[in-house]
């Protein structure tokens, strides 16, 4: 099991957890950095690299768990979280979502014009829908999606784990991501980026 929080780009864990393990992976035969990953448990410590000693795929099946320190550019435009409140309270405009140069710029959906075209979303929840459906293992859902009225029924579905275990989102994780696309509409409306 792992973590992911969100961060500005200068944030460093080890600032503020000093007795962390940065995660390690293996990569050509040498164990290195993970790119975001860090420990907050004991776990055993390589004493050449000072990483994690048991990659972190291993180690989540031995039950640790890490934690993704994740690093968001768009963070940065930010003073506060107040400020970001106050932004995610606002209804974007969400024809920005019908030009496709506008998406092509927008995290997470933007190789994916096609889909968010077709459905055109107009809430945070179907947003969060979008990015969903564009997952491998979800996208044979999209034109029932688009045929049905009630969405609920689709979203058991889209929100579930599949049995092969590709590539999915958890509700939680698609409507987060939304609003960060929505924070990314409204500082494009806005002419910031």
């Amino acid at each position: 099991m792992d973590i992911d929080l969100d961060f500005k780009t200068d944030f460093d864990p080890l600032d503020y957890f000093p007795n962390a393990i940065r995660a390690s992976m293996v990569d050509k035969n040498e164990l290195r950095k993970h790119p975001a990953g860090a420990y907050l448990q004991a776990i055993p410590k390589d004493q050449i690299t000072g990483l994690a000693a048991i990659p972190y795929k291993q180690a989540e099946k031995i039950g640790y768990f890490k934690i993704d320190f994740l690093h968001l550019n768009l963070l940065d435009i930010f003073e506060s979280k107040a400020e970001i409140r106050a932004l995610i309270k606002k209804e974007p405009d969400w024809s920005l979502l019908e030009d496709q140069e506008t998406v092509e710029k927008l995290f997470q959906i933007h190789r994916h014009f096609d889909i968010v075209a077709t459905i055109k979303p107009q809430s945070i929840v179907e947003l969060g829908d979008v990015l969903a459906l564009i997952r491998p293992s979800k996208r044979s859902l999209i034109t029932a999606y688009i045929a049905t009225q009630n969405k609920g029924d689709i979203r058991k579905i889209l929100y579930t784990k599949p049995e092969n275990n590709k590539m999915w989102f958890k509700k939680s994780h698609a409507i987060a991501y939304a609003h960060y696309i929505v924070l990314q509409l409204h500082l494009i409306k806005a002419q910031i980026i």
